[in-house]
């Protein structure tokens, strides 16, 4: 029933003015609305919804992801930008925070001004 559906994606946050400075300034998404409710990104043709919340508690996975063609890059860029990587314990990272998974896959994450755990991924 839903494989011709357009997905559309949510997040949520506490603060509206810090999540659109994030969003729109440091990860360069256009940001096509703004109510009481929610932020409302263009994500590459995807709606992303930063919703506002009166609680929040970041889920400790990966909830939004991009998929890029060289996460060294994108991760430099993002740096310069203000965008901290994170490092997890026990995963052996590169000097710019990227992961080799298994199948083959380069993967970095950070997190949003909520906690919210966002990563980058070359396949």
């Amino acid at each position: 029933m839903l494989q011709n559906a357009k997905i559309m994606t949510f997040v949520g946050t506490r603060d509206a003015a810090r999540a659109r400075g994030f969003y729109r300034d440091m990860l360069g998404l256009t940001l096509v609305e703004e109510n009481s409710f929610a932020l409302v990104f263009d994500a590459n043709g995807i709606m992303l919804r930063v919703t506002n919340v009166h609680e929040l508690i970041p889920a400790q996975f990966t909830v939004l992801g991009w998929e890029v063609p060289d996460v060294t890059s994108a991760v430099q860029d993002l740096v310069a930008r203000g965008v901290v990587f994170a490092r997890y314990p026990g995963m052996t990272q590169d000097d710019d925070g990227v992961w080799t998974s298994p199948g083959g896959a380069r993967i970095a994450w950070f997190q949003d001004p909520d906690g919210n755990v966002l990563s980058l991924t070359q396949f």
